[in-house]
């Protein structure tokens, strides 16, 4: 069982800008979040932050904060090995994206992307951990 703490749940909770998922764009969303993955992986943080919903810019203020959390707090979204995308799914106006990163040990970590749309673009408003119970 993965045992994390949440990414702030504050973040999370943040939906001022949400779509519901059955008008999101599978496609597109998991592009927008593989995109990040592979701007964390070459260290490009400016890349990674314009990923990032106008609240997480707001709570980090530079892209460098935010890269320092991401190094420091998350290394198996910073250096993950694979990403596997699961179900994607709405909840209370919330586009919500499964996904199991491996780190660079092998080891999964569920996780759940929680997406909106900011003037027609999909954005990442916030990452929690998810029980390995409850599958992708």
């Amino acid at each position: 069982m993965i045992a994390r703490t949440t990414f702030p749940a504050f973040l999370l909770s943040m939906t001022a800008f949400a779509s519901p998922a059955q008008q999101a764009d599978p496609a597109a969303i998991e592009t927008v979040i593989r995109d990040q993955l592979a701007d964390f992986t070459e260290d490009d943080w400016v890349g990674a932050f314009e990923h990032a919903s106008p609240n997480i810019r707001r709570i980090f203020g530079s892209a460098e904060n935010f890269g320092a959390m991401v190094r420091n707090g998350y290394p198996m979204v910073w250096r993950p090995s694979e990403a596997r995308f699961g179900k994607l799914s709405e909840r209370t106006g919330r586009a919500l994206q499964r996904v199991i990163v491996f780190d660079d040990a092998g080891v999964p970590h569920a996780l759940e992307y929680e997406m909106i749309q900011v003037d027609g673009a999909w954005k990442i408003n916030g990452v929690r951990f998810l029980q390995a119970s409850t599958g992708a």
